[in-house]
């Protein structure tokens, strides 16, 4: 069995942080497919493949903003999603895409924590095409929070990203009243620069300002 996990959604100030771990028998299915890196793939194209994907191995954690405030490290916290995304998977082959700039450590560091020897690399979505589907599971999980964010806000909030202007509009927005809310990260610095300083941290929980 060739195991994948990827990640989406790390360095957004609006929404969660979607890990996801995928299983596979038969790479060539996935070849044929035409998986790849999801930042390869048109939204369409995304689409369809993750209709296909979901329906083999797979298992996703998405972890909501007040979770990344609450944790005192953006890459230990990562190495805890990729090992609860890995705890209900079958034995086999395990790469990892690395979110450490040490791919070794982070390999090191999910081995430990999930107890199951695993490789990583940097550019494994690219490299492995089980990473690649974890990666479009991933994308295409976060993509939809976004959009469901965006409903419930009532305003269009962009994809998330502190570059996207359309996302620095809606933080401006989303930091006005006693506590900026929810969906954002408020450890983020684009939060901090839009609250006018640091914001209270989460409930019961210290925040270091991560970016």
């Amino acid at each position: 069995m060739h195991i994948g996990v990827d990640e989406a959604g790390r360095g957004p100030v609006i929404g969660p942080l979607v890990v996801c771990a995928f299983a596979t028998k038969n790479l060539s299915e996935l070849a044929e497919l035409g998986v790849r890196d999801s930042k390869d793939l048109s939204k369409k194209r995304r689409e369809e493949i993750y209709a296909t994907l979901v329906k083999m191995p797979h298992s996703i954690i998405i972890c909501p903003p007040e979770r990344i405030d609450c944790h005192h490290n953006l890459n230990d916290l990562e190495v805890e999603l990729f090992a609860e995304a890995l705890a209900i998977m079958p034995p086999g082959e395990t790469m990892l895409d690395a979110c450490d700039v040490n791919a070794e450590r982070f390999a090191r560091n999910v081995t430990q924590k999930s107890g199951r020897i695993c490789m990583a690399e940097h550019g494994a979505d690219s490299n492995h095409l089980e990473v690649g589907a974890a990666s479009i599971i991933a994308k295409v999980t976060r993509d939809r929070e976004i959009d469901e964010l965006a409903k419930e806000i009532g305003f269009d909030i962009g994809s998330g990203y502190p570059s996207d202007p359309k996302t620095k509009a809606a933080v401006k927005i989303l930091v006005k009243g006693d506590t900026p809310h929810d969906c954002l990260r408020w450890s983020w610095k684009t939060t901090s620069d839009a609250w006018g300083g640091r914001p209270p941290p989460r409930p019961s929980e210290s925040q270091q300002t991560l970016f």
